[in-house]
């Protein structure tokens, strides 16, 4: 009988194919030699709700713990209170660990108090980005840990329970970045392997593009989509048509969203001249690899955007990023200041490095990365969310960023992506899966060591 501790899991279903779900399966992954795991997995009117899956064999293939211990109950949505006192009794877990937007969670806040006296409760949380949402204090008061999943939420963490007089102590709140697939990796030019990569280009048409720009998301407003058919536009009208000719932008979405845009009716009026192609299918992991590696550079033009997992994913397949300079995916840049490496510390002060108006002097970044500071900063909101800023960057400096890509000589640019390959797998970063399961483990393992149930 297995002796690990047993965490129960909230989140999407680990099965799925959201970017919550690809996360709660890699912190499986990487923490089942530690933990045991039952998951209540959430979806949209979930097709197998009553069922339970025993996922053991299958994660102890993957991941090579033999003594894998990994249960998936599907349910409508997160959970209610009712839901969680069945799996408290029935499942008798040793902690709780919730992952993803606090909207949803309101009924477990509600009960904390009665699920303190018993077991921690967890929070992998993230925030896109500042004004400090202070209308969270009670939110991150009603949890034992808070693990940052970006820099600047680790910030807004503790400048908030400070700010509302919360006693947390030091194991309370940790910086724990996501981590992405081992999966995701260079393939050189000179390996069999690099054979699937020009197969894919030819299954897509592109095999003769010279210059291929990909972006990778879902097809809505805060994504803005528009915006980066702009800025590839913007590049292939600074080329002669021969050099345009050579260029294409990879679209990895719905053609149609009705959260987003008729992406084929932009592309007809707006950006006619040049080429656009719609991969136009589901890509498992390894097929994502491929198409990173067989692009030359991967954009992310977000306005609001809790890490951004699809640049971190490309960076550590070697390929080059452009970011807008929001939430998480400052944590992509490298930002180092008179050379030395910015912590989640410095961001308790900094808060976010959003305003180009107030950045630190001598700021730096790294070879694989050309950031893009927003040039509007909009205030918005909605009932549940009071505020937050819009970070807008414009797609004309995008532009600007993805014809510096392109000026490029191509082995230059091969070096800064990997470049951003070996620092999305190192330490210092932590985001890799492996590295994101060790942060875990400390992280769980403190609340375990200090915690004492609630009165």
């Amino acid at each position: 009988m297995s002796k690990k501790k047993k965490i129960l899991l909230l989140s999407d279903d680990m099965r799925t194919h959201s970017g919550i779900a690809t996360m709660s399966k890699e912190i499986v992954l990487n923490t089942v030699h530690k933990y045991d795991w039952v998951q209540l997995g959430a979806a949209v009117k979930h097709p197998e709700v009553g069922k339970h899956f025993d996922a053991s064999d299958s994660i102890a293939e993957e991941s090579g713990v033999q003594d894998a211990i990994v249960k998936i109950i599907p349910f409508n949505g997160y959970g209610n209170q009712a839901k969680l006192r069945d799996l408290i009794i029935t499942e008798q877990p040793d902690a709780i660990l919730h992952f993803t937007d606090p909207r949803f969670w309101g009924w477990l806040y509600d009960m904390e108090d009665e699920v303190r006296r018993y077991l921690p409760i967890m929070y992998l949380n993230v925030w896109d980005s500042l004004p400090d949402p202070e209308w969270n204090h009670t939110v991150y008061s009603s949890c034992d840990l808070l693990m940052g999943i970006s820099k600047q939420t680790y910030g807004i963490n503790k400048r908030v329970l400070d700010k509302f007089g919360e006693n947390y102590k030091d194991w309370q709140i940790k910086y724990v970045p996501h981590g992405v697939s081992k999966k995701f990796r260079p393939i050189q030019s000179d390996s069999d392997e690099f054979t699937k990569v020009t197969e894919l280009k030819d299954k897509m048409g592109i095999s003769d593009k010279k210059f291929v720009v990909l972006w990778n998301n879902r097809n809505l407003r805060r994504k803005n989509p528009g915006d980066v058919i702009l800025a590839y536009k913007e590049l292939c009208d600074g080329l002669t048509k021969e050099e345009a000719n050579d260029c294409v932008l990879l679209l990895h979405t719905a053609l149609v969203d009705p959260k987003g845009m008729n992406l084929p009716e932009v592309i007809k009026h707006i950006c006619p001249d040049y080429d656009v192609v719609f991969t136009h299918s589901h890509f498992s992991t390894d097929e994502l690899n491929l198409l990173y590696n067989l692009s030359d550079v991967t954009i992310n033009m977000a306005s609001n955007e809790g890490f951004g997992l699809v640049t971190c994913e490309s960076m550590a397949a070697g390929t080059p990023i452009i970011v807008n300079v929001t939430g998480g995916m400052q944590d992509q840049c490298g930002f180092t200041v008179n050379g030395k490496f910015l912590t989640a510390d410095d961001y308790i002060e900094l808060g976010s490095l959003h305003n180009r108006k107030t950045l630190p002097e001598n700021l730096s970044w790294g070879r694989w990365v050309k950031p893009v500071w927003p040039s509007n900063r909009s205030l918005l909101g909605s009932p549940q969310t009071p505020y937050i800023f819009d970070d807008r960057c414009k797609f004309e400096d995008v532009g600007k960023a993805l014809r510096q890509w392109y000026d490029m000589d191509n082995e230059t640019r091969i070096q800064c992506g990997l470049d951003g390959s070996e620092f999305a797998s190192s330490e210092e970063s932590g985001m890799s899966a492996k590295n994101m399961g060790n942060r875990l483990i400390e992280a769980m393992d403190g609340t375990f060591a200090n915690w004492s149930p609630k009165k």
